[in-house]
């Protein structure tokens, strides 16, 4: 049977660390090539810069072949069904990626479909971010039991991918949302029930981060939210990641942020270009992590 990337929920604890393992694995044997012989069809609604080319690249160094697709040459959910694209890109390729607006197109293309589908992003999570990030915090010697990561900014898909990994492995995950911006209300509540991590909303960023091993933002406002801007801007000024906000956190702390960056909104460019700063690790690891993924979902491993 086929398995679907969607989720960080679908993963085991071992599943999630044999996913490091094998991206360290990829990452310095460049003559492992899984995808060989294989073609990876891309549907791109939302403009992107490091998935579409973590993505790419990632295919062409396990062997494999790329199709990208415009939201404007296929018409997901509109011009057609998601159910009949994919039908018909199962026809031709091993492996669907999609970046999608609306989570509920992913879901439709992975029951229609009889090849894998990769979620690059849709509003509701972001998975492949978050284990990349993950990646990053080892890479930097901060991945142990109840590491403290404080999130800072607007409760979206990255927070709901950080609550699914919260159930998974344990992590301490203070969230410092102003009120109307909160995450996933079913996703917060599973990882609290799951009792593995210590998850908490802080309101107040300065006690969030406080003795932090992790700061990580993201922009308050996205691409379908634009008309909104004036109103995040005001709402979630005091969230601002700034140099007085760090030093709440631990001395040795690592900043992250997922990018694209709106500088001098939710970072400032002191802290967004500073020796704490790991965003560059951050994108880099998107390759390695998704190199992994699909290895180990449509890859010929010997």
């Amino acid at each position: 049977m086929k398995k679907d990337f969607l989720s960080i929920a679908e993963l085991t604890k071992e599943e999630v660390f044999q996913l490091l393992a094998l991206a360290d694995s990829l990452k310095t044997q460049k003559d492992i090539k899984p995808l060989s012989g294989k073609t990876v069809a891309m549907i791109f609604q939302k403009p992107s810069l490091r998935t579409r080319v973590s993505f790419e690249v990632g295919v062409i160094q396990l062997g494999g072949q790329t199709i990208f697709l415009t939201d404007e040459s296929v018409g997901l959910g509109a011009r057609e069904s998601a159910a009949d694209v994919a039908n018909v890109l199962s026809r031709f390729n091993d492996a669907i990626i999609a970046r999608v607006y609306d989570h509920r197109l992913l879901l439709e293309l992975a029951q229609y479909a009889t090849v894998p589908v990769i979620n690059a992003l849709s509003d509701l999570s972001h998975p492949c971010q978050i284990l990349a990030d993950l990646y990053t915090i080892r890479q930097h010697g901060k991945l142990r039991d109840h590491v403290k990561i404080a999130y800072v900014g607007d409760g979206n898909n990255i927070v709901n991918s950080w609550l699914e990994l919260a159930s998974i492995i344990p992590i301490h995950l203070t969230l410092a949302i102003p009120f109307g911006y909160e995450p996933d209300s079913s996703l917060f509540e599973k990882a609290v029930q799951a009792n593995v991590s210590k998850v908490e909303i802080i309101r107040d960023p300065r006690n969030a981060v406080n003795k932090a091993d992790v700061v990580y933002t993201d922009a308050w406002t996205s691409l379908d939210r634009e008309k909104e801007k004036t109103k995040r801007i005001f709402d979630f000024w005091e969230y601002q990641v700034n140099a007085s906000l760090v030093r709440q956190a631990k001395k040795d702390v690592i900043v992250m942020h997922c990018l694209p960056a709106h500088r001098g909104e939710e970072i400032t460019n002191d802290v967004l270009d500073g020796k704490q700063s790991v965003v560059n690790d951050q994108a880099e690891n998107r390759l390695h992590i998704q190199k992994a993924i699909m290895a180990t979902l449509i890859g010929k491993m010997s």
